[in-house]
């Protein structure tokens, strides 16, 4: 599977797309804000920059990707306030990779200038947005560039699919199953935590030459409370594992072969603290400032703060069906073929049912603020 070729939210404004199905990670920014509030704050405020550089890793398109953008030009302009300063131009690049729906996001750009003229007047002439296509598995930007990196649900993704998930002979260790799972071999859960550890070593090894001394980075990810093998506990793990299950009886109906379902290997890995932990320090070039864990329920924000709304099993399943979906069609549908998506989808929707009424499903996310080790240089000490 060439990861860059697939991975990707499904684009367009329609009803399975992923900005229409992104509300629970609208909560998950949201949940995250006081962290980005003060971490943002704490590095303007040791350099009071004239121009801040900021990038989004993993922007992906529709109202999330202007939610945190709009925190931190908020925030800064709060700031400002209370020091009696003139607020700071912002220059923004936003980065997916190149399948990502650009078009939609530069479509939208319009609207939030407009919103920022309305509501902070002035400040629309001092924000310069532009789209970065490419991986951040890659060097991306200049040496000592940006000021602040951000990145929300989009580190869990590995760069490939871990290399050992075959035997010698050419059998699949992980027969059944696309990801992890209480069935899973020990050598694939060893192959997924080593493809963790050496894409996040890279990605921070990237990023500390991109950033500039003394700036600052927040990562959401998805993570697990333990060593990343319990299905059981771990949400998307246990997703993964109904796919899973619904695939194998597609396989006994003949829908799908089962060597198909036997070759599929999802590219994700959702660490421990302790191991996102033991990355950053053995990488070095970076002081982990906070790392913190919050738990969400699957179908949080399903009403998006209208709390008049009620929804049944059936409604609450059909939210987790259709965010799930924006997510991973274009992964299934390019190893299955698109015709058997709806039938895949439909029969998965009934076991999300089962495990809503049974009180099952809840994810767990990390939360990592970081500061790029080294003095701030002279020239962006102004003020």
């Amino acid at each position: 599977m060439e990861v860059q070729q697939v991975l990707c939210m499904k684009g367009g404004d329609g009803e399975a797309s992923y900005a229409n199905n992104s509300l629970l990670q609208k909560k998950v920014i949201l949940e995250v804000k006081p962290i980005l509030e003060e971490s943002i704050t704490e590095l303007y405020c040791k350099t009071f920059s004239e121009c801040l550089k900021i990038a989004d890793l993993g922007c992906s398109s529709g109202p999330n990707t202007f939610l945190p953008l709009w925190e931190i030009i908020d925030c800064i302009g709060a700031t400002c306030s209370r020091f009696s300063r003139e607020p700071p131009a912002f220059q923004i690049f936003l980065n997916d990779l190149p399948q990502n729906d650009f078009n939609a996001i530069f479509e939208s750009l319009a609207r939030f200038y407009e919103r920022i003229e309305k509501e902070k007047e002035g400040m629309s002439r001092q924000c310069f947005i532009a789209g970065v296509p490419g991986s951040f598995h890659r060097r991306l930007f200049p040496d000592r560039s940006i000021h602040f990196f951000h990145s929300s649900y989009s580190l869990h993704w590995l760069s490939q699919v871990p290399e050992g998930l075959v035997s010698e002979s050419g059998t699949p260790l992980n027969k059944g199953n696309i990801h992890l799972t209480v069935t899973t071999p020990p050598s694939v859960h060893k192959a997924y935590l080593n493809q963790f550890e050496r894409d996040f070593t890279a990605f921070l090894r990237l990023r500390s030459q991109e950033i500039i001394p003394g700036g600052h980075m927040l990562l959401t990810l998805l993570g697990s409370d333990g060593n990343g093998q319990n299905s059981s506990t771990d949400g998307l793990y246990k997703i993964c594992e109904l796919i899973s299950m619904t695939l194998k009886d597609m396989v006994t109906e003949g829908s799908i072969q089962e060597s198909e379902l036997d070759s599929l290997n999802i590219p994700l890995f959702m660490p421990s603290p302790e191991q996102v932990r033991s990355v950053i320090q053995r990488e070095s070039s970076f002081t982990l400032l906070r790392l913190e864990t919050f738990k969400l329920d699957w179908a949080d924000n399903i009403d998006d703060g209208n709390k008049d709304q009620v929804f049944d099993k059936y409604g609450r399943a059909k939210y987790v069906v259709m965010y799930i979906r924006a997510v991973g069609e274009p992964i299934l549908a390019s190893h299955f073929g698109g015709a058997v998506m709806d039938s895949l989808f439909h029969r998965f929707f009934m076991k999300v049912v089962e495990n809503i009424e049974t009180g099952k499903g809840i994810y767990t996310n990390l939360v990592i603020s970081l500061s790029r080790n080294g003095s701030l240089p002279t020239m962006d000490r102004k003020g």
